[in-house]
Protein backbone atom coordinates (compact mmCIF):
# COMPACT_ATOMS: atom_id res chain seq x y z
CA UNK A 1 0.00 0.00 0.00
CA UNK A 2 1.15 3.88 -0.48
CA UNK A 3 2.13 5.65 2.34
CA UNK A 4 -0.82 6.67 4.93
CA UNK A 5 -1.12 10.36 4.87
CA UNK A 6 -0.76 10.46 8.82
CA UNK A 7 -4.00 12.50 10.87
CA UNK A 8 -1.39 13.26 13.68
CA UNK A 9 -1.41 16.97 13.83
CA UNK A 10 -1.82 17.47 18.02
CA UNK A 11 1.12 17.55 19.34
CA UNK A 12 1.88 19.85 22.45
CA UNK A 13 2.83 23.18 21.41
CA UNK A 14 5.05 23.40 24.56
CA UNK A 15 6.53 19.95 23.99
CA UNK A 16 9.36 21.24 21.43
CA UNK A 17 11.20 18.10 20.84
CA UNK A 18 11.22 14.97 20.22
CA UNK A 19 13.27 14.19 23.80
CA UNK A 20 9.81 15.88 25.46
CA UNK A 21 7.31 14.04 23.48
CA UNK A 22 9.25 11.10 24.94
CA UNK A 23 9.86 11.79 28.55
CA UNK A 24 6.75 14.29 29.14
CA UNK A 25 3.70 11.47 29.04
CA UNK A 26 6.16 8.95 30.70
CA UNK A 27 6.51 11.26 33.90
CA UNK A 28 3.30 13.06 33.97
CA UNK A 29 0.60 10.87 32.60
CA UNK A 30 -1.45 9.35 34.93
CA UNK A 31 -4.29 6.36 33.12
CA UNK A 32 -6.76 5.97 35.82
CA UNK A 33 -9.52 3.51 35.89
CA UNK A 34 -8.16 0.19 34.53
CA UNK A 35 -8.23 -2.64 36.53
CA UNK A 36 -6.29 -6.00 35.43
CA UNK A 37 -6.99 -9.56 36.14
CA UNK A 38 -3.90 -11.43 36.08
CA UNK A 39 -3.52 -14.73 34.82
CA UNK A 40 -0.21 -16.75 34.88
CA UNK A 41 0.53 -18.80 31.39
CA UNK A 42 2.72 -21.70 32.24
CA UNK A 43 5.20 -22.08 28.72
CA UNK A 44 6.32 -25.70 27.06
CA UNK A 45 9.91 -25.06 28.12
CA UNK A 46 8.82 -24.23 31.80
CA UNK A 47 8.94 -20.56 32.36
CA UNK A 48 5.68 -18.54 32.55
CA UNK A 49 4.36 -15.47 31.54
CA UNK A 50 2.10 -13.31 33.74
CA UNK A 51 -1.13 -12.10 31.51
CA UNK A 52 -2.77 -9.18 32.47
CA UNK A 53 -6.73 -9.06 31.33
CA UNK A 54 -9.86 -6.92 30.98
CA UNK A 55 -12.86 -9.09 30.34
CA UNK A 56 -15.85 -7.31 29.74
CA UNK A 57 -17.34 -10.34 27.25
CA UNK A 58 -16.77 -8.75 24.41
CA UNK A 59 -16.30 -10.52 21.41
CA UNK A 60 -12.78 -8.69 19.98
CA UNK A 61 -9.51 -9.52 21.44
CA UNK A 62 -6.85 -6.94 21.34
CA UNK A 63 -3.35 -8.25 22.54
CA UNK A 64 -0.83 -5.33 23.67
CA UNK A 65 2.60 -5.99 23.58
CA UNK A 66 4.93 -3.53 25.82
CA UNK A 67 8.44 -1.83 25.03
CA UNK A 68 12.28 -2.96 26.27
CA UNK A 69 11.91 -3.41 30.02
CA UNK A 70 8.21 -2.13 30.23
CA UNK A 71 5.43 -3.91 31.73
CA UNK A 72 1.30 -3.48 31.80
CA UNK A 73 1.61 -1.04 33.86
CA UNK A 74 3.08 2.03 31.92
CA UNK A 75 1.07 4.66 30.83
CA UNK A 76 1.22 3.83 26.88
CA UNK A 77 -0.08 0.14 27.97
CA UNK A 78 -2.86 1.28 30.37
CA UNK A 79 -4.00 4.50 27.83
CA UNK A 80 -4.46 1.61 25.16
CA UNK A 81 -5.82 -0.83 27.12
CA UNK A 82 -8.65 1.42 28.73
CA UNK A 83 -9.17 2.69 25.55
CA UNK A 84 -10.05 -0.48 23.70
CA UNK A 85 -11.84 -1.68 26.45
CA UNK A 86 -14.40 1.08 26.17
CA UNK A 87 -14.39 0.98 22.44
CA UNK A 88 -15.66 -3.03 22.51
CA UNK A 89 -12.68 -4.86 23.19
CA UNK A 90 -11.67 -7.47 25.67
CA UNK A 91 -7.87 -7.00 26.32
CA UNK A 92 -4.92 -9.17 27.06
CA UNK A 93 -1.75 -7.28 28.05
CA UNK A 94 1.13 -9.69 27.79
CA UNK A 95 4.29 -9.45 30.41
CA UNK A 96 7.31 -10.53 28.60
CA UNK A 97 9.66 -12.81 30.85
CA UNK A 98 10.71 -11.13 33.64
CA UNK A 99 8.61 -7.74 33.70
CA UNK A 100 5.76 -9.05 35.71
CA UNK A 101 7.60 -8.54 39.22
CA UNK A 102 8.94 -11.74 39.52
CA UNK A 103 12.44 -13.21 37.73
CA UNK A 104 11.12 -15.60 35.58
CA UNK A 105 12.64 -19.32 35.92
CA UNK A 106 15.18 -20.53 33.04
CA UNK A 107 18.31 -18.00 31.68
CA UNK A 108 16.90 -16.38 28.87
CA UNK A 109 14.87 -13.32 28.69
CA UNK A 110 12.90 -11.80 26.04
CA UNK A 111 14.47 -9.62 23.22
CA UNK A 112 12.93 -7.92 19.93
CA UNK A 113 13.64 -10.91 17.71
CA UNK A 114 12.11 -13.93 19.85
CA UNK A 115 8.38 -14.46 19.07
CA UNK A 116 8.03 -17.92 20.71
CA UNK A 117 6.06 -16.69 23.62
CA UNK A 118 3.36 -14.26 21.75
CA UNK A 119 2.69 -17.73 19.37
CA UNK A 120 2.17 -19.27 22.51
CA UNK A 121 0.18 -16.48 23.97
CA UNK A 122 -1.94 -16.91 20.64
CA UNK A 123 -2.13 -20.21 20.87
CA UNK A 124 -3.54 -20.06 24.57
CA UNK A 125 -6.11 -17.95 23.02
CA UNK A 126 -7.65 -19.80 20.36
CA UNK A 127 -7.20 -22.91 22.62
CA UNK A 128 -9.10 -21.78 25.78
CA UNK A 129 -11.14 -18.70 24.53
CA UNK A 130 -13.60 -18.42 21.95
CA UNK A 131 -12.56 -15.23 20.43
CA UNK A 132 -13.78 -14.78 16.60
CA UNK A 133 -11.38 -11.79 15.86
CA UNK A 134 -8.09 -11.07 17.96
CA UNK A 135 -5.82 -8.06 17.26
CA UNK A 136 -2.19 -7.35 18.20
CA UNK A 137 -0.70 -4.11 19.67
CA UNK A 138 3.02 -3.17 20.64
CA UNK A 139 4.59 -0.72 21.45
CA UNK A 140 8.72 -0.22 20.32
CA UNK A 141 9.98 -3.76 21.36
CA UNK A 142 6.61 -4.86 21.39
CA UNK A 143 6.15 -3.78 17.57
CA UNK A 144 9.20 -5.41 16.60
CA UNK A 145 8.61 -8.73 18.34
CA UNK A 146 4.66 -8.26 16.68
CA UNK A 147 6.18 -7.78 12.86
CA UNK A 148 8.59 -10.18 13.12
CA UNK A 149 5.97 -13.10 14.38
CA UNK A 150 3.56 -12.42 11.71
CA UNK A 151 6.43 -11.83 8.82
CA UNK A 152 7.79 -14.99 10.32
CA UNK A 153 5.04 -16.94 10.10
CA UNK A 154 3.16 -15.32 7.26
CA UNK A 155 0.24 -17.11 5.53
CA UNK A 156 0.37 -19.74 8.72
CA UNK A 157 -1.04 -17.27 11.30
CA UNK A 158 -4.02 -18.22 12.90
CA UNK A 159 -7.53 -16.97 10.98
CA UNK A 160 -8.54 -15.28 14.11
CA UNK A 161 -6.03 -12.62 14.04
CA UNK A 162 -7.67 -10.00 11.64
CA UNK A 163 -4.87 -7.16 12.10
CA UNK A 164 -2.08 -5.44 14.21
CA UNK A 165 -1.04 -1.98 15.23
CA UNK A 166 2.28 -0.95 16.08
CA UNK A 167 4.32 2.20 17.22
CA UNK A 168 7.66 3.60 17.58
CA UNK A 169 9.39 0.12 16.49
CA UNK A 170 13.08 0.30 15.36
CA UNK A 171 12.47 -1.62 12.45
CA UNK A 172 16.40 -1.65 12.22
CA UNK A 173 18.20 -2.58 15.26
CA UNK A 174 21.98 -1.91 13.64
CA UNK A 175 20.89 1.45 13.01
CA UNK A 176 19.10 2.26 16.47
CA UNK A 177 21.80 0.90 18.66
CA UNK A 178 24.14 3.12 16.56
CA UNK A 179 22.30 6.02 17.64
CA UNK A 180 22.12 5.27 20.87
CA UNK A 181 25.68 5.51 21.06
CA UNK A 182 25.52 9.28 20.37
CA UNK A 183 26.54 11.52 23.19
CA UNK A 184 23.43 13.15 22.79
CA UNK A 185 20.93 10.01 23.54
CA UNK A 186 23.52 9.73 26.58
CA UNK A 187 19.87 9.88 28.71
CA UNK A 188 18.41 6.92 27.03
CA UNK A 189 21.27 4.85 26.90
CA UNK A 190 22.45 4.81 30.45
CA UNK A 191 18.32 4.60 31.55
CA UNK A 192 18.34 1.89 29.92
CA UNK A 193 21.66 0.40 30.54
CA UNK A 194 21.03 0.93 34.28
CA UNK A 195 17.82 -1.22 34.14
CA UNK A 196 19.21 -4.25 32.06
CA UNK A 197 22.13 -4.15 34.19
CA UNK A 198 20.32 -4.41 37.20
CA UNK A 199 18.51 -7.40 35.75
CA UNK A 200 21.48 -9.26 34.94
CA UNK A 201 22.60 -8.87 38.21
CA UNK A 202 19.73 -10.87 39.22
CA UNK A 203 20.34 -13.23 36.65
CA UNK A 204 23.63 -14.29 37.69
CA UNK A 205 22.16 -14.88 40.99
CA UNK A 206 19.86 -17.72 39.57
CA UNK A 207 22.89 -18.55 37.40
CA UNK A 208 26.21 -17.89 38.85
CA UNK A 209 28.01 -20.53 36.28
CA UNK A 210 26.61 -19.05 32.97
CA UNK A 211 26.74 -15.22 33.79
CA UNK A 212 30.27 -13.44 34.81
CA UNK A 213 29.25 -10.13 36.15
CA UNK A 214 32.13 -8.70 36.03
CA UNK A 215 32.89 -4.95 34.94
CA UNK A 216 28.94 -5.25 34.15
CA UNK A 217 28.90 -1.05 34.63
CA UNK A 218 31.88 -0.14 32.60
CA UNK A 219 30.58 -0.67 28.72
CA UNK A 220 31.01 2.51 27.06
CA UNK A 221 28.94 1.05 23.70
CA UNK A 222 25.78 -0.75 23.52
CA UNK A 223 26.82 -3.48 21.37
CA UNK A 224 29.49 -4.68 23.69
CA UNK A 225 27.01 -5.21 26.27
CA UNK A 226 24.93 -6.93 24.19
CA UNK A 227 28.19 -8.88 23.00
CA UNK A 228 28.65 -10.19 26.19
CA UNK A 229 25.09 -10.37 28.05
CA UNK A 230 21.77 -9.93 25.83
CA UNK A 231 23.09 -12.44 22.98
CA UNK A 232 24.09 -15.20 24.31
CA UNK A 233 21.77 -15.12 27.46
CA UNK A 234 19.09 -15.41 24.53
CA UNK A 235 20.79 -17.76 22.10
CA UNK A 236 22.61 -15.45 19.07
CA UNK A 237 25.91 -15.72 18.08
CA UNK A 238 26.63 -12.02 18.93
CA UNK A 239 25.13 -8.77 19.03
CA UNK A 240 25.34 -8.94 14.81
CA UNK A 241 23.28 -11.56 14.84
CA UNK A 242 20.95 -10.44 17.55
CA UNK A 243 20.26 -7.49 15.53
CA UNK A 244 19.51 -9.32 12.19
CA UNK A 245 17.21 -11.64 13.44
CA UNK A 246 15.26 -8.78 15.82
CA UNK A 247 14.95 -6.68 12.68
CA UNK A 248 11.44 -6.45 11.57
CA UNK A 249 12.13 -4.93 7.83
CA UNK A 250 13.79 -8.45 7.24
CA UNK A 251 10.42 -10.12 7.63
CA UNK A 252 7.24 -7.70 7.10
CA UNK A 253 7.59 -8.60 3.47
CA UNK A 254 6.02 -11.91 4.76
CA UNK A 255 3.38 -10.45 6.70
CA UNK A 256 -0.06 -11.50 5.40
CA UNK A 257 -2.67 -9.67 7.52
CA UNK A 258 -3.72 -6.00 7.49
CA UNK A 259 -0.38 -4.17 9.84
CA UNK A 260 -0.19 -0.32 10.38
CA UNK A 261 3.09 1.12 11.66
CA UNK A 262 2.95 4.13 12.80
CA UNK A 263 6.76 5.64 13.34
CA UNK A 264 7.80 9.57 14.04
CA UNK A 265 10.30 11.33 12.13
CA UNK A 266 11.04 13.45 15.00
CA UNK A 267 11.38 9.65 17.78
CA UNK A 268 14.95 10.03 19.18
CA UNK A 269 16.25 6.59 18.80
CA UNK A 270 14.95 5.82 15.14
CA UNK A 271 16.93 6.19 11.99
CA UNK A 272 15.97 6.62 8.59
CA UNK A 273 16.15 3.07 8.02
CA UNK A 274 13.76 2.92 10.28
CA UNK A 275 10.81 4.01 7.58
CA UNK A 276 10.77 1.27 5.35
CA UNK A 277 8.21 2.86 2.48
CA UNK A 278 9.89 0.70 -0.16
CA UNK A 279 7.90 -2.36 1.25
CA UNK A 280 5.17 -0.47 2.12
CA UNK A 281 4.99 0.70 -1.94
CA UNK A 282 4.96 -2.55 -2.68
CA UNK A 283 3.07 -4.30 0.00
CA UNK A 284 -0.52 -5.51 0.58
CA UNK A 285 -1.13 -6.01 3.80
CA UNK A 286 1.54 -3.79 5.44
CA UNK A 287 0.74 0.08 6.18
CA UNK A 288 3.60 2.88 7.17
CA UNK A 289 2.49 6.37 8.70
CA UNK A 290 4.83 8.61 9.11
CA UNK A 291 3.98 11.90 11.96
CA UNK A 292 6.15 14.64 11.92
CA UNK A 293 6.09 14.34 15.67
CA UNK A 294 5.12 12.06 18.33
CA UNK A 295 8.87 10.94 19.94
CA UNK A 296 8.96 7.38 21.13
CA UNK A 297 5.42 6.06 22.26
CA UNK A 298 4.38 9.48 23.38
CA UNK A 299 1.76 10.72 20.49
CA UNK A 300 0.08 13.09 23.57
CA UNK A 301 -3.29 14.75 22.47
CA UNK A 302 -3.91 18.07 24.47
CA UNK A 303 -7.57 18.06 26.06
CA UNK A 304 -8.25 14.26 25.24
CA UNK A 305 -7.82 11.10 27.95
CA UNK A 306 -6.22 9.38 25.40
CA UNK A 307 -3.19 9.25 23.32
CA UNK A 308 -3.90 10.43 19.88
CA UNK A 309 -2.15 6.41 19.12
CA UNK A 310 -4.62 4.79 21.30
CA UNK A 311 -7.14 6.64 19.05
CA UNK A 312 -5.22 5.70 15.78
CA UNK A 313 -5.56 2.28 16.87
CA UNK A 314 -9.60 2.03 17.52
CA UNK A 315 -9.48 3.67 14.09
CA UNK A 316 -7.94 1.74 12.31
CA UNK A 317 -9.19 -1.74 13.16
CA UNK A 318 -12.49 0.00 12.95
CA UNK A 319 -11.59 0.35 8.96
CA UNK A 320 -10.16 -3.22 9.03
CA UNK A 321 -13.92 -4.71 10.43
CA UNK A 322 -15.91 -2.23 8.13
CA UNK A 323 -14.07 -3.51 5.31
Amino acid sequence: MPLIATTYHHAPFYLRSGHWETIFPAIVRRVRGVHYQRERLELADGDFLDLDWIKNKNNRLAILVHGLEGNTDRHYMKGMARHLSENGYDILAMNCRSCSGEMNRHLRLYNHGETGDLAEVIGHVTEHFSYPEVFLVGFSMGGSIILNYLGQRGKTVPNLLKGAATFSVPTDLHGSVRILNDPKLSFYRKRFHRMLTDKIKLKALQFPDQIDITDIEHFEKWSDFDDRYSAPINGYKDANDFYTQGSANNFIAGISIPTLLVNALNDPILTPSCFPSDLAEEHHFFYLEVTERGGHVGFSWPGKRYAWSEWRTVDFFAGLVAG
